[in-house]
């Protein structure tokens, strides 16, 4: 299976990259300038921006899962606007990225409770 993965040098995505590649899955993974020294082996790097309509999604297609791990460490209501501006924008630019690319399954992780910082 093709998978294609933001957060991958984050805390859940540098250890589940591994595990993907162990099983036997490509997996390409967004990385931004910068972090391309902390992808994890197993992962072929898509450099681009999660914050940023279309600068990815032609690297999507292809792929039949869309596994999204960006997101604010440790929410918490005083973070409310970072979390709109981070984790609400990268998914609504990789849901639309999905889609357009014919991406069958999208799994999104979120480490944020329901808090009305999240309502919008």
């Amino acid at each position: 299976m093709q998978i294609f993965l933001t957060g991958g040098t984050g805390y859940m995505g540098s250890r589940l990259i591994p595990l993907l590649a162990g099983r036997g899955h490509t997996v390409k993974a967004l990385v931004r300038p910068g972090s391309e020294n902390k992808l994890p082996a197993g992962a072929e790097q898509v450099p681009g921006d999660a914050l940023k309509l279309d600068s990815y999604t032609e690297a999507v297609r292809g792929a039949e899962t869309f596994v999204h791990l960006i997101g604010v460490a440790h929410p918490s209501p005083s973070k409310g606007e970072r979390f709109r501006e981070i984790d609400l924008v990268s998914v609504r630019v990789a849901v639309k990225a999905a889609r357009e690319a014919g991406v069958k399954h999208f799994v999104y992780l979120s480490v944020a409770q329901p808090a009305p910082m999240m309502k919008n």
